[in-house]
């Protein structure tokens, strides 16, 4: 007797595009994506305002494609946003759209939106909906999380996604387990985070939306305390809110986040663009050094992942920076359709029994000591 097939509809936002796929059980039937510019997504004056935007997007892809919605089995979506959860694959029910909606966890990341999605499709048509290692897993150990305000904590806001799915796929191909590999995985792209793998956790990285590490396309990355109190000064907390996650980089810098466009004035000799994103790339390769410190020099390689890896030069800077740490190998684009496909496919077979949201933080503070 055959195993039935399974429609597997995975949303997937991103700061500056919708990808959205379609499996039929390990089989991808299409997958499209489309780009949004920040003007047209900072009329969205909050992330949640943008769901009937995107919403309408995936129905027109489906739309295109020739698939009734009510035909799909089960939907997963791009998590964020809630308390902190443990890696693996996670049901949505409505505490986890709620805690989502509400941005409990203090990331307004758009990636948000893909379990807002999800549980919206899921329960229209009366389908399941998971999640996947989303960008508030948290598995950081405790040197990571401490800063010099009492009650003030770092916590995991990363593209833990892609970086995990990438750091397991290159540990196969050394022909090891994800479990007994140290890696610095750089996800390069509208966001960007820098994060070091131990033994299969991810125990260190930047906060991305949270104005933490390199600018990037959409974001204003760390900036001097000081400096940042003196520009609220003459503009609204709001105003700073938005750089941080959507309105800041090369937004701010150029009134675009199209790499497209800045990239192709970079070629061109332009001197602006040419500063712009050689210092991203020097201030993501100064991030790659901060986490081969955590490992403590002990790097089995560095992997760099995400859609700016489409321009050659990100590459060979960061080598040139980096390479004398480890190894270094490119994975342009992301791994993360399927990564979030599989496992749901699994669940559905019952080969895999998924996690259920507990609505509490992974970690609730330090026992037994007084911050």
């Amino acid at each position: 007797m055959s195993e039935p097939i399974y429609k597997i509809l995975v949303i997937n936002p991103g700061s500056t595009s919708t990808k959205v796929s379609l499996f039929e059980n390990e089989n991808l039937v299409f997958e499209r994506s489309l780009f949004h510019d920040a003007d047209e997504l900072l009329k969205f004056p909050h992330v949640n305002g943008q769901m009937p935007f995107r919403y309408d997007v995936i129905i027109d892809m489906l739309k295109a494609e020739g698939v009734a919605p009510e035909s799909i089995d089960v939907f997963v979506g791009r998590g964020g946003s809630a308390c902190t959860q443990p890696g693996g694959i996670t049901k949505v029910d409505q505490k986890l759209f709620d805690d989502t909606e509400k941005a409990v966890g203090g990331s307004e990341h758009p990636a948000k939106l893909g379990v807002m999605l999800a549980w919206q499709f899921a329960t229209k048509f009366g389908k399941p909906a998971f999640t996947l290692n989303p960008t508030n897993v948290d598995e950081y150990c405790d040197y990571a999380r401490l800063t010099g305000i009492k009650g003030v904590y770092r916590v995991s806001h990363s593209h833990v996604l892609n970086q995990k799915a990438v750091a397991e796929f290159h540990a196969g191909k050394m022909g090891k387990k994800y479990e007994d590999c140290n890696f610095i995985v750089a996800h390069i792209d509208g966001g960007i985070t820098v994060s070091a793998h131990k033994n299969g956790k991810m125990i260190d990285g930047n906060m991305g939306a949270d104005g933490e590490g390199a600018f990037t396309p959409t974001r204003i990355g760390s900036v001097p305390v000081l400096a940042l109190l003196d520009y609220i000064e003459e503009h609204s907390i709001e105003e700073v809110r938005l750089r941080c996650s959507r309105a800041g980089g090369f937004v701010d810098l150029f009134g675009t986040a199209n790499s497209d466009t800045i990239h192709e004035l970079v070629e061109k000799g332009d001197k602006k663009a040419s500063l712009v994103w050689n210092t991203m790339l020097y201030q993501i390769s100064k991030m790659i050094g901060e986490m081969s410190a955590v490992l403590c020099g002990k790097v089995d390689g560095i992997l760099l992942t995400g859609g700016l890896l489409r321009f050659k030069d990100v590459e060979e800077t960061i080598n040139e920076h980096c390479g004398w740490i480890a190894p270094i190998t490119s994975y342009p684009g992301e791994m993360e359709q399927e990564a979030l496909a599989m496992p749901a496919l699994k669940v559905m077979q019952g080969k895999l029994e998924p996690l259920t949201y507990s609505g509490k933080n992974v970690w609730e503070g330090f026992k037994d000591i007084d911050l």
